[in-house]
């Protein structure tokens, strides 16, 4: 007998009702993807896939992302950066690619071309290489079908 006098497992019919009970409830959204490489910790080669990239150590190649790169005051990435959005409050030596947003933090330097419609550069942070800003990808919006009378 388990405390207050209830038996200490339940029984296979209580779990059922249990579970019948929350199965209209809707599925919870899936979280981005996160990886993060550690400080202390040095990754050679490249890094591509979709979600989130922290790097608190040193990446030795070439990041390509759908999602976000963030180098922290910790990390170091020699190699080209390709992702929408890009956080640089370490060191990045070489070229970065921001699709959508490039911020610079007053930790941060690159060294290297960068290539971004949005740059935000924080006082102290440090860019030492050219900078192209195109423009703003318009979202397409769907064409009018011409009237086939």
């Amino acid at each position: 007998m388990g405390l207050f006098g209830r038996q200490g497992r339940m029984d296979e019919e209580e779990t059922g009702n249990i579970q019948e009970q929350y199965e209209d409830l809707p599925a919870l959204p899936e979280p981005p993807t996160s990886t993060v490489i550690a400080a202390g910790t040095t990754m050679s080669g490249t890094l591509q896939g979709e979600g989130i990239i922290q790097v608190e150590g040193t990446v030795d190649g070439e990041i390509g992302q759908a999602g976000a790169v963030i180098i922290t005051p910790t990390g170091l990435v020699k190699g080209p950066v390709t992702a929408d959005v890009v956080r640089v409050a370490g060191r990045i030596e070489g070229v970065v690619t921001a699709r959508e947003r490039l911020l610079l933090q007053k930790t941060g330097s690159i060294e290297g071309d960068i290539t971004t419609p949005t740059l935000e550069v924080e006082d102290g942070g440090r860019l030492n290489g050219r900078s192209t800003m195109p423009p703003r990808p318009q979202p397409r919006t769907p064409q009018p079908e011409a009237d086939q009378n």
